[in-house]
């Protein structure tokens, strides 16, 4: 689930490390015994869906090695009181890493929780729950990770991997028709926003394989999928949240897009207790 061989998850993490140390931890370093061997452990302080367990072997490594041991994988229910893992080092190295090593594991449990919740909302239904582009610039890659932890279905992952034609397209290429039309040389997949039913019809008359219904009310949604009637794939965004994601599932779209499961995700609370080696 979180591929630590991607190039952007190391270099998160090594960006990470190098904004907090900088040149060194001076508190640390001045107050701790070089050579004084501690044991840390990351425990839950509330209910979530675990995600980013798995950058703590990245972390510690980038910082001298450690000996870890993972107690729950990422996409885990977690209960208050959990154990996530086990980290052994010197004092110094689990010090230096601790705000790093809980900033990655609160901020992506925090959207993978979110990204759960939407997704028991809808359970029963066809439909699935996609993430968005609306993520912390720089950890895309790392909270869609997450947001799949949760059990959401990651969409494109930016500009480059598949055609999402929108309104401002649409304007600027001249209607939807030489949208779609200059969009076929493209290899991967091609969606394309409506906004009216003449759009609609236009899009379904030039092939249109998958379409992006927006800001419509649960009734219009429903109305515009039967219509439809299985010709496109269909995606509902805009305005859909917690308390009306179940509406729209009920009208039957094949998906939902949510920016709200990393955009507005919270942190959970995770915290870290050092012990000293007593042998």
């Amino acid at each position: 689930m979180f591929d630590l061989a991607q190039p952007e998850v190391s270099d998160a993490v090594e960006r990470a490390l190098a904004e907090d140390i900088g040149p060194g931890d001076v508190t640390s370093r001045l107050t701790v015994p070089p050579g004084l061997q501690a044991r840390g452990l990351f425990i839950a302080k509330e209910d979530f869906i675990l995600a980013g367990i798995e950058l703590l072997a990245l972390i510690y490594g980038a910082r001298g090695g450690a000996q870890l041991e993972i107690l729950r994988p990422s996409g885990s229910a977690i209960e208050k009181g959990d154990r996530l893992a086990t980290v052994s080092a010197s004092a110094i190295t689990l010090l230096e890493c601790e705000r790093v090593a809980l900033n990655f594991l609160q901020r992506l449990s925090g959207v993978a929780t979110l990204a759960r919740r939407h997704v028991d909302a809808i359970r029963g239904t066809n439909t699935k729950v996609l993430d968005t582009r609306k993520t912390t610039p720089g950890l895309r890659l790392l909270e869609k990770y997450a947001a799949e932890a949760g059990g959401a279905t990651n969409h494109r992952q930016g500009l480059f991997d598949a055609v999402l034609i929108k309104n401002n397209h649409i304007t600027a290429a001249g209607g939807v028709r030489n949208a779609l039309i200059k969009a076929k040389e493209f290899g991967g997949p091609v969606e394309i926003e409506v906004r009216t039913r003449q759009e609609l019809d236009e899009a379904l008359a030039c092939g249109a394989r998958h379409l992006l219904l927006d800001n419509l009310t649960p009734a219009e949604a429903r109305e515009w999928i039967q219509y439809i009637d299985g010709r496109a794939t269909t995606e509902l965004s805009g305005n859909i949240n917690l308390a009306s994601i179940r509406a729209y599932a009920e009208a039957g779209p094949d998906y939902i897009s949510c920016g709200a499961i990393t955009h507005s995700a919270s942190a959970v609370d995770i915290s870290f207790r050092l012990e000293l080696d007593q042998s």
